[in-house]
């Protein structure tokens, strides 16, 4: 059964009915008429609380009852109105059905001078049982005996009488005392009395909290400790992952074939055996907060993305395999949409849009003929003339050469809003996460859309959402931590390891890149990024065996672009550019996904 866990001394209506009617059970009221102490009492009535869902101590229990008790009697003896002490009973009804009927057993006895109850060891053990019920721990200790009620003054129109108390009309020879002597220190003492059990009540609700406040900070320490260790069982593993694959890349070559007819196959299972174990793609650490993953999940996460990749045949027709449009392109950059378009085209989406301002249309047209250009971005009818064209495209990448000119900015809020309503997948990239970090709720809580920050970029998003500085000793645990104050939208965090986090499960992706730091990497991965997503919720969950789609599209694309870096850098060394990676997309693309 899920617990209902609650917070301090609020009780919710839902929460005061079942305590009510727990309280009001034969067992319970019985136990309290017999003068059994509170403590064994409520902590009873503590437990069957918690067995229907709601998590209370005994002490909250008595004081929430004292305090309905309180009420009841008020309102229905009609005490004068005014002062803060004045309250509506709202659970009149419950509390008069097993208050109005009840006469308690030594109540009377009391207040007429008799003994109210017997010794607890002089109880016949039978009526002991009937009383406590089989297992209870009433009878397992000694417990005393409540104090006798006193007498509540309540000024009716005809004179005061005394709750709980003997009434009687007095004989005709006692003299009737003054008005005056009897009304003005009975008030007095009544609006002291009421006062000083408020004042109490209201010092313990403060003590409450702040020992709540307390247990809290606890819990989050217990959670970061949690944390740290799920972070170094990942290193473990990512070093018994990189040793076995050393192993095997230094193991000798296969020997020579025999001349029997197993030979080739003796071979054959040799390098499968040597692949398995040493993928291109190291998969560092793969965790959930809620689930823990093997060795061999984290290892069939690079064959998800396998799993995503449509197959080439002659019976598609053009745009079933992705209609990607880059939302970017300004006077200062230009570069930076062209990389990201002609990357989606180049992993194999057919048709690649740029929605770019009229100054820079013809330079990014001049880059490829591949490209669609749409020189729209400055109109003042932009967000309409993109609106047309968001039914045909499959996802959208927005930033790359956005730059930060204010019309261009309000011109991508409202094609951000229209993709949202269309539900639309989107790339965030470059100026659109400068963007995001001004105005968080733009993105807030939509889970089609995926953000892919460097370090900078990063620390200025965690920030902006957060109100405080990234925790440098924690970098996995800061994607993640992000990611969920975003309402668990997918994460991409580019740096020396990627690390990749939908606010569930965290991946880091160490790929073997290069050194090399030039301009316009970012833009590679967002492009190819827009196509894997398309990909990926294409192909729907059993491709992905249950994980996020935008999890697998992601460690898709940054160990694309690691590759590509890879092997231009083998190429051209400290001369390595963007351009020279582009040209490596299908080489890299082949290796990693379809051999």
């Amino acid at each position: 059964m899920m617990i209902t866990h609650t917070r301090g001394s609020l009780w919710s209506d839902l929460e005061t009915r079942a305590l009510l009617g727990i309280w009001g059970e034969a067992d319970v009221q019985s136990a309290l008429d017999g003068n059994f102490r509170n403590s064994h009492v409520y902590r009873d009535v503590a437990c069957r609380l918690a067995e229907v869902g709601f998590t209370r101590t005994p002490e909250q229990c008595r004081i929430r009852i004292k305090g309905l008790k309180r009420q009841y009697y008020q309102a229905r003896n009609g005490l004068p109105k005014g002062g803060p002490v004045r309250k509506a009973c709202k659970f009149f009804d419950e509390m008069d059905q097993i208050l109005g009927t009840r006469v308690p057993a030594g109540g009377l006895a009391l207040l007429r001078g008799t003994p109210a109850s017997r010794d607890v060891a002089g109880r016949d053990p039978e009526a002991e049982k009937d009383l406590t019920g089989e297992g209870s721990s009433f009878a397992e200790q000694r417990v005393k005996v409540e104090c006798a009620p006193f007498a509540i003054p309540v000024p009716p129109s005809d004179g005061f009488k005394h709750i709980g108390a003997q009434t009687s009309t007095p004989p005709l020879s006692q003299p009737k005392r003054s008005k005056h002597h009897t009304s003005i220190p009975l008030d007095k003492m009544m609006g002291k009395l009421i006062q000083q059990s408020v004042e109490a009540e209201q010092k313990f609700f403060r003590y409450e909290e702040q020992r709540l406040k307390i247990e809290d900070k606890h819990r989050e320490a217990e959670r970061t400790r949690e944390l740290q260790m799920l972070q170094m069982l990942g290193q473990v593993l990512a070093g018994i992952s990189s040793a076995v694959s050393h192993r095997v890349q230094s193991r000798p070559p296969s020997p020579p074939q025999r001349t029997h007819q197993w030979a080739c196959g003796d071979d054959v299972s040799y390098n499968a055996m040597a692949a398995a174990l040493s993928p291109a793609l190291v998969l560092e650490r793969a965790f959930s907060l809620h689930k823990a993953h093997s060795v061999k999940d984290m290892e069939n996460t690079f064959q998800l993305v396998r799993n995503i990749i449509p197959p080439l045949t002659t019976k598609k027709h053009k745009g079933q395999d992705g209609r990607i449009g880059v939302v970017g392109g300004c006077q200062e950059y230009t570069g930076a949409p062209y990389f990201a378009a002609i990357s989606a085209l180049k992993v194999g989406a057919d048709l690649s849009h740029v929605f770019c301002t009229k100054e820079a249309a013809p330079v990014i047209k001049s880059y490829s003929p591949e490209l669609i250009v749409h020189p729209v971005l400055d109109s003042p009818n932009a967000v309409h003339d993109v609106e047309n064209w968001l039914p045909r495209l499959h996802t959208l990448v927005i930033g790359p050469g956005l730059g930060r000119d204010d019309v261009l900015l309000e011109n991508v809020k409202g094609i951000l809003e229209k993709s949202k309503a269309k539900g639309i997948p989107v790339v965030i990239d470059a100026d659109g996460l400068w963007l995001i970090a001004q105005e968080p709720s733009l993105i807030q809580g939509y889970q089609r859309a995926i953000l892919t920050p460097n370090y900078m970029e990063f620390s200025r998003l965690y920030e902006a959402v957060l109100r405080e500085p990234v925790n440098s000793s924690d970098h996995y645990g800061s994607v993640w931590k992000l990611s969920q104050a975003l309402g668990n939208l997918t994460v991409v965090q580019k740096g020396e390891k990627d690390v990749i986090s939908d606010g569930e499960k965290v991946l880091v992706c160490s790929q073997e890149g290069s050194s090399r730091r030039c301009g316009g990497q970012g833009d590679l991965l967002s492009g190819s990024l827009g196509v894997l997503v398309h990909w990926a919720l294409l192909a729907g969950s059993e491709k992905t065996n249950g994980l996020n789609p935008f999890l697998v599209a992601g460690f898709g694309a940054c160990s694309l672009t690691r590759q590509c870096n890879s092997q231009a850098f083998q190429k051209y060394g400290r001369a390595t550019t963007t351009t020279d990676m582009i040209a490596e997309v299908g080489t890299a693309f082949k290796k990693l996904f379809e051999t």
